[in-house]
């Protein structure tokens, strides 16, 4: 049975092909990177520019609505857009990770995902870049450093663990049918309203706050929220709410990825 596990989809067959195809991964990972700010002026700077444009828009249009009676209310949106912006990106490019590959794997037998990982860990180092910025802005905003905020690494690890499971689904669809790519420009755009990036939950009734966690997005948020800005620690219920998200989506992208991996030649 143990066998059978590890030429599947499963943990040991991961480590095993991610290992023996390292330095093809490596090398996408840098190919990723430095293709997506290639020809442009400031380089990596518009990773951090990006959510900081957004959050300067937001902070003038919603302060006037919001700010009043949020504390903090310019890191409670930061937060936010730092935590979206990574999804919208490392989703988006994880959807279109094998059809931008396909000149790859036509030719050489090598395990697909591995292009969907390569997106992913792109996405993180943009990621790393802009939550230096972030961290800026809260000493700024004159919020103390602790020691809660390793904790971080926690919903950090979910998100991508999360990212990749959403990629795997998204890029299998995308491959084959290719409107997925209009529904979910509509579909993130809805998320971005429904994740409380500029608002707060509190005017609305308690069985409407429960809605909000349904939305995984919201719940990693949450997390950076409570330990940057009340500087406490979310409960044991709220890790394992985080967990589930992340494994659940994991676990299903990795499902529709097997079911449609035979396919994959025949629509490229």
């Amino acid at each position: 049975m143990l066998k059978r596990f590890r030429n599947g989809f499963g943990v040991f067959s991961l480590m095993e092909k991610l290992k023996r195809h390292g330095f093809l991964f490596e090398e996408l990972v840098k190919r990723d990177f430095k293709k997506k700010y290639k020809r442009t002026v400031l380089g990596i700077l518009w990773s951090m520019l990006a959510p900081l444009l957004t959050l300067l828009v937001m902070a003038i249009v919603f302060t006037e609505f919001f700010g009043r009676t949020t504390p903090h209310y310019i890191i409670y949106m930061f937060a936010g857009n730092l935590i979206f912006f990574y999804y919208r990106d490392a989703t988006s490019g994880g959807m279109t990770a094998l059809v931008t590959n396909s000149s790859i794997f036509t030719k050489v037998n090598v395990p697909k995902y591995l292009f969907v990982f390569s997106k992913n860990v792109s996405s993180l180092i943009n990621f790393a870049l802009t939550l230096v910025i972030f961290f800026f802005f809260v000493a700024i905003d004159g919020i103390p450093f602790s020691w809660k905020f390793f904790m971080l690494i926690y919903p950090i690890v979910c998100l991508l663990i999360f990212n990749i499971g959403v990629g795997l689904i998204l890029s299998a669809l995308f491959v084959i049918f290719k409107d997925i790519q209009y529904l979910y420009d509509v579909f993130s755009t809805m998320l971005m309203y429904l994740s409380a990036i500029f608002y707060t939950i509190d005017s609305y009734s308690l069985t409407m706050q429960y809605l909000f966690y349904l939305n995984p997005i919201f719940v990693y948020i949450t997390y950076f929220r409570t330990i940057v800005i009340d500087n406490t620690v979310p409960s044991l219920s709220y890790h394992l709410l985080c967990a589930f998200y992340a494994l659940a989506v994991m676990v299903i992208g990795g499902v529709i990825y097997k079911k449609y991996n035979y396919k994959f030649l025949y629509y490229v």
